[in-house]
């Protein structure tokens, strides 16, 4: 055999015998590493898990504290729901006795008559009444000279004069009354009332005017109780327009109740506030 046959060989069985050695030595280098890796990574990952799951549970577990609290919050909620049902029942309970025992008096009127805002000519015209219009009186004034009714023909009620009514009962069975009087904020109250006793029946009520246009004015209202025979009247005054700053009434002495009086100014769509007149009292009898 040629010696370069030989030395192929060799060289061809040297190669072969490397392939095989770097085949079997890589299989024995790649099997031991999955073991670590398998045995590593199972072990820690279930332990690191199970100890942070349990951990974490028992923390929302308080957060169900809370649901509670707000059990005892809708308690509260029906306790105010029951309070004001219980409020309008007193209410309710004393409605009929509120309900006046009077009933209204009929009437009619006999002649044209001037309804006024109060018992008196010097209040302002509010409503015309005529002939067998029919009325309710549902008041008086003290004397029984007018009355308060409620016309049939009108929406409102008002004052008229009781001779002028034929009236079916007795007047004096209606309650006295005294309404309130329509509002006017136009003008100012009078400044600077003042009176004073001219003599022992005389008293003088002055005040500064009160300017007022000419379609507007309808002067000054005074209501003063006044002593006549030994009696407090109610008498209603009055000046007819805005020049006219002072009257005189007729006060006496005699009566248990001190005299007075309260002055307004008077447009055509009402008073307004009143102002106190500072009442002069009666001047002490001189001792012989």
């Amino acid at each position: 055999m040629p010696r370069w046959l030989i030395a192929l060989l060799m060289i061809g069985l040297f190669l072969l015998g490397g392939v095989f050695g770097f085949l079997l030595g890589g299989d024995a280098l790649a099997a031991p590493e999955p073991t670590p890796t398998h045995t590593a990574i199972p072990s820690e990952t279930p332990t690191a898990t199970h100890t942070d799951t349990p951990t974490s549970t028992p923390t929302p577990t308080p957060s169900n504290t809370p649901t509670l609290t707000a059990t005892a919050t809708i308690t509260n909620t029906p306790t105010p729901i029951y309070t004001p049902s219980i409020t309008p029942t007193p209410s309710r309970t004393l409605t009929p006795s509120l309900t006046p025992t009077f009933a209204p008096i009929a009437a009619k009127v006999l002649v044209q008559s001037n309804c006024r805002y109060g018992p008196g000519a010097a209040y302002l015209y509010e409503w015309g009444l005529y002939p067998d219009v029919r009325v309710d009186i549902v008041g008086r004034n003290d004397l029984g000279t007018w009355a308060y009714v409620e016309p049939w023909t009108y929406f409102d009620r008002c004052w008229v004069k009781s001779e002028f009514l034929d009236i079916r009962g007795d007047l004096r069975d209606a309650p006295p009354y005294y309404s309130r009087l329509p509002f006017g904020e136009l003008y100012n109250p009078p400044a600077n009332v003042r009176a004073s006793r001219v003599s022992e029946d005389e008293v003088t009520i002055a005040w500064d005017a009160v300017w007022m246009t000419t379609d507007d004015d309808r002067g000054y209202l005074i209501e003063a109780w006044l002593c006549r025979d030994g009696q407090l009247i109610f008498t209603p005054l009055r000046t007819t327009q805005w020049e006219e700053t002072t009257i005189i009434v007729q006060d006496e002495a005699g009566c248990l109740e001190p005299s007075g009086g309260r002055l307004y100014t008077a447009e055509k769509h009402g008073y307004t506030q009143w102002v106190l007149i500072p009442w002069p009292a009666h001047d002490p009898t001189p001792t012989p």
